[in-house]
């Protein structure tokens, strides 16, 4: 028998299951887990076993995967590196089968265990690879393809099972077939997309399918703001326009049929193919197409077209020789044919007994590791060394420019070395100018490395990879915001190849399309021994990912700060520590923000930076205003203002004006908060920070409305808008929206005000912003309320609600209250509509807001119509 009470909670009475996403290390997951257990009634070990295993295998799974009781007694273990996260989803099950609850813990184990940045990072296509003109063969699986797709009669169709081994050459038969599909008759979208079901790096997991959709939707026209935050509303909205059009999507290494499901239309004319090592028989409707090696007939007629000019020599079968060799498998017969073409003067009977020869030495049952051998010994050393080089590369993909860092090399040198290396088969170009490995290839190269580079020749190249990315995002950085190069590193030109990065869109569009890679160089150069980069590249980065990567920020100066106190340096300790505090506020965890904020605070002290303190003080005066704590916000800031009059740091000093006006508006002060923003605003446009002058212009928007005054204040927001769009910081537009739709509203736009506040829910929820979010629930409820729809004010005030007392919101928790009051009392339920009024007042009397009149007189009206 099992002892339920050893998990040391039995005694206590549980009302609600433990939230997973409060938890911010797997020791703290685990002690929820071990909660949850109580919260469900202690069950045995045993019985968990038993209830998981049965969902299991009605699920499909063999026999073998199942779980034994020793897995699942080890999950409620503290002390554990790591968690295998589709257990745990499944004893949470287990333990209460709610799905959205199950969600939250899955979530909650890929942010902890850091796979949530980067199983968003996918690259997403809306077109097909390029078509090898020397494909050859499979010509019975093309004719069973073209079958299918004929029988369907114009309806939606799957064909998830172009499945098989690594190698066999899913992928290009795939996107023949899409080709061939598209010169027989045009498609109206084509969309593409890498899965990353099977990648050999356990810091690039298999895509999210959410992610992939967001980008399929940015494809298919939709901006980012409009794009839902719910998964299943960015599959809806993904359904509906792929309706009535003919697609095709291509869905290339699947790790398993749930990654797929989210991404498939519904509706006829649309071909979805689907490739993956695994079968995905439970996928269902799809046609499955198992696709095997090269039949000895297609083989050698793959390697007679790949190499048409090589004589045969003396052995007629000499052909056939090299193709038993390489195993009939085609990636291992593409690198082959690379090596016969290299070898003028060689018959194919001279490489199939030299193939012989190598035979003799090794078993290669495969021919994979032989082919890759001979690919790569044919290639000339520099584009060895590339190979070699680009396979340590931390990324998924890598451009021209870091190639051309890590070999040492000039541009055009590096791009005629990728090129070389994509036709060789040895990359894979997925857009124009950037490339990728194979999974057997990078493994092959990345072995290789460590056999021929001295580990300081390694090191060499990665530093210079590394100074490469810390000079580019310096230099995209000074461009987009130039008036605060003065509070970033000084970092000295690369001394390698650059980009050109002096306009402003360039400038973004490269921070945008590097972003990936910058993360995980971050995390690379934390804990492979180059710390300094680590640091600098967090300092460089905190402006742009504050512009709404805050997963991102927090994964970055969360490798900053431990990076730095590798090093003991407690200044950059300090930077690390506020900017955790700030992409944590960000996230609504206003608890942790503090507490890192508090640290960084007192390390600020200890080393005299004034203008640290400063900007840790504005963070601290920030939560405290969202808290309800409005005078220690006041003190806050007006402490920061002091310091920062001191050091002369008027880009600080003008945000520190704009976050006081803030308050000041908040607590009914018009005229100061004007004031203080109208300063804010001069200092930002004379020292040419656009940023801050963004926030300066939506500030006083908002001062503006507070105070009536209606046309400057739509005039004031609509600048702010259009700056923030400029700069690409989707925090500052979203905030603006918010305002621009209350702004709307007021002068009886409904549509508008509607539209503005849905894009900014949508950002707000992209960008995992929980004050957003509330605000812009708020918005939408009291916009419902005002035009006579008091059913949905209550949706989105309680939605609202929910997340302000989450994260302890005061102001958004009296709002909704207040919202809620006024739906209740038009529904004609006096009792709910005082309660929640009289909640409303208790908040507003505390924040010392004159909301609190407002919400008097509504007690006052419920008072005499009773």
């Amino acid at each position: 028998m099992d002892e339920p009470a050893r998990d040391g909670y039995s005694a206590v009475t549980f009302t609600a299951p433990p939230a997973p996403g409060a938890a911010t290390t797997l020791d703290e997951l685990v002690d929820r887990l071990r909660l949850l257990k109580s919260w469900a009634g202690s069950p045995s070990y045993e019985t968990i076993k038993e209830r998981v295993n049965q969902e299991w295998t009605a699920s499909g799974r063999p026999a073998s995967e199942l779980a034994g009781k020793t897995t699942v007694v080890d999950l409620f273990r503290s002390g554990r590196r790591r968690v295998n996260t589709d257990l745990i989803v499944a004893v949470v099950r287990a333990l209460h089968p709610d799905a959205g609850y199950a969600a939250q813990w899955h979530q909650a184990l890929r942010v902890i265990g850091g796979e949530s940045t980067a199983a968003a990072q996918v690259r997403v296509q809306d077109a097909l690879p390029r078509d090898i003109a020397e494909f050859t063969g499979r010509a019975a699986e093309l004719e069973e393809l073209g079958r299918l797709l004929g029988d369907q009669d114009g309806g939606a169709v799957v064909i998830s099972a172009i499945e098989g081994m690594a190698g066999v050459g899913k992928t290009l038969l795939a996107v023949h077939a899409g080709h061939l599909l598209s010169r027989r008759q045009p498609f109206d979208r084509v969309l593409f997309a890498n899965l990353r079901g099977f990648h050999p790096d356990p810091a690039q997991p298999p895509a999210s399918p959410a992610a992939v959709l967001d980008g399929f939707l940015r494809l298919l026209g939709v901006s980012g703001q409009e794009i839902p935050h719910a998964p299943d509303a960015r599959r809806t909205l993904y359904r509906k326009l792929l309706s009535g059009i003919r697609a095709l999507v291509v869905l290339d290494n699947a790790a398993d049929a749930a990654q797929v499901r989210p991404l498939l239309p519904g509706s006829a004319g649309c071909v979805t193919l689907v490739t993956s090592r695994r079968s995905l028989a439970e996928l269902h409707p799809a046609v499955h197409l198992e696709v095997d090696v090269f039949a000895p007939a297609e083989a050698v007629r793959f390697l007679r077209r790949a190499a048409p000019h090589v004589p045969v020599g003396d052995d007629a079968q000499a052909a056939t020789r090299i193709a038993e060799r390489c195993g009939h498998l085609p990636l291992a017969l593409g690198l082959v044919a690379g090596h016969l073409r290299a070898k003028p003067g060689w018959t194919l009977t001279d490489h199939a007994d030299w193939l012989d020869e190598r035979h003799r030495d090794r078993r290669l049952d495969t021919g994979v590791e032989l082919a890759l051998q001979l690919s790569y010994r044919d290639l000339p050393p520099d584009r060895q060394r590339l190979l070699r080089l680009l396979a340590l590369h931390p990324g998924q993909d890598v451009d021209a420019y870091a190639a051309a860092a890590l070999a040492g090399t000039g541009l055009g040198t590096a791009r005629t070395h990728l090129r070389h290396l994509r036709d060789d088969h040895l990359l894979q170009e997925i857009t124009p100018g950037r490339y990728t490995f194979h999974d057997l290839v990078r493994v092959h190269a990345t072995t290789r490395a460590h056999d021929e580079d001295r580990p300081a020749d390694r090191r060499t190249a990665l530093t210079r990879l590394f100074d490469h990315y810390l000079a580019a995002t310096t230099t995209a950085m000074n461009t987009l915001h130039p008036a605060q190069a003065h509070q970033r590193p000084r970092v000295a030109p690369a001394g390698t190849p650059a980009p050109p990065l002096s306009d402003p869109d360039d400038a973004r569009a490269w921070l945008d399309a590097e972003r990936p890679t910058l993360v995980a160089v971050s995390a690379h150069t934390a804990t492979h021994g180059w710390p300094a980069h680590t640091v600098r590249l967090s300092r460089v980065l905190h402006r742009y990912l504050q512009g709404g990567h805050h997963t991102d920020a927090v994964a970055v100066h969360g490798h900053a700060h431990q990076a730095a106190r590798q090093t003991g340096d407690p200044a950059e300790q300090a930077h690390a520590l506020t900017d955790l505090g700030v992409a944590h506020w960000r996230l609504g965890r206003h608890e942790e923000a503090t507490e890192y904020l508090r640290q960084a605070m007192e390390l600020f002290r200890r080393t005299t930076d004034a203008a640290g303190q400063a900007r840790t003080l504005n963070s601290l005066g920030i939560i405290a205003d969202l808290s309800g704590h409005c005078q220690t916000a006041v003190e806050h800031y007006a402490t920061a203002l002091s310091l920062l009059r001191r050091t002369g740091d008027r880009d600080s000093e003008a945000r520190t004006l704009t976050n006081l006006s803030i308050v000041e508006g908040r607590l009914g002060r018009h005229r100061s908060a004007a004031g203080h923003c109208t300063q804010a605003l001069v200092l930002a446009r004379r020292i040419g920070d656009r940023d801050s002058e963004a926030h300066a212009l939506n500030n006083l928007g908002d001062v503006e409305l507070r105070s009536g005054r209606a046309l400057p204040a739509g005039r004031h927001l609509r600048q702010a808008l259009a700056l923030f769009r400029q700069l690409g910081n989707r925090s500052g537009e979203a905030w603006t929206l918010d305002l621009l739709g209350t702004f709307h509203l007021r002068r009886g736009k409904q549509a508008e005000a509607a539209e503005c506040h849905e894009r900014a829910l949508a950002i707000f929820r992209d960008t995992g912003d929980r004050d957003g979010e509330a605000s812009a629930l708020n918005s939408r409820g009291e916009a419902a309320n005002t035009t006579g729809h008091p059913a949905d004010a209550l949706t989105h005030h309680t939605a609202a609600h929910a997340i302000a007392t989450e994260i302890d919101a005061r102001e958004q928790q009296a709002r909704a209250h207040t919202g809620l009051g006024r739906a209740h009392h038009a529904l004609g339920r006096p009792d709910q509509a005082r309660e929640h009024y009289r909640q409303a007042l208790d908040l507003y009397t505390a924040l010392g807001t004159p909301e609190a009149d407002e919400v008097r007189a509504h007690l006052g009206t419920l008072a005499s119509s009773r």
